[in-house]
């Protein structure tokens, strides 16, 4: 019992030390697919922009999905009403079908990351992503995840 409880009271402290990202959400797709009209928004704060942080965007697939990569437009939306629209590929598998990022079972989950970026005011911003592909709805979609972390000082 006591080998439990100091297990147990070791487990908390780790676990309160470790770092809690600013922002994360996950959006699941009904059916696990990804229509076009669904655009998965995340809105969070920035409080400081005298720090860098990293963003992250992951993906979660089957290991049906029908092809090697996907197209994603990405609408950042500032705190004073600015916005900007840019595409992105995050990538599948390799040309000899390997998985880029990682498997399990039958899932893949496989991230996009941006690392060091400052942002230049301080509020709220929101990020709008788009599939970006010529078909209407992509098929074996899980869900779109996107994290914000204050960077980690080397």
């Amino acid at each position: 019992m006591k080998k439990q409880i100091s297990l147990f009271v070791l487990v908390l402290i780790f676990s309160s030390c470790a770092d809690q990202p600013e922002f994360e959400k996950v959006y699941s797709f009904n059916h696990m697919t990804w229509d076009q009209n669904v655009k998965p928004e995340y809105t969070f704060d920035i409080k400081d922009v005298n720090i860098k942080y990293d963003f992250t965007l992951s993906l979660r697939t089957t290991t049906d999905y029908n092809y090697n990569n996907l197209w994603v437009l990405m609408k950042t939306e500032s705190p004073d009403g600015g916005s900007a629209r840019e595409p992105f590929e995050i990538v599948i598998s390799n040309p000899d079908g390997s998985w880029v990022g990682n498997k399990t079972g039958t899932v893949v989950e496989t991230a996009l990351y941006f690392k060091g970026r400052k942002l230049p005011q301080v509020g709220t911003y929101k990020v709008t992503i788009e599939q970006g592909i010529t078909e209407s709805e992509v098929n074996e979609v899980l869900d779109l995840g996107f994290r914000v972390e204050k960077r980690r000082a080397k």
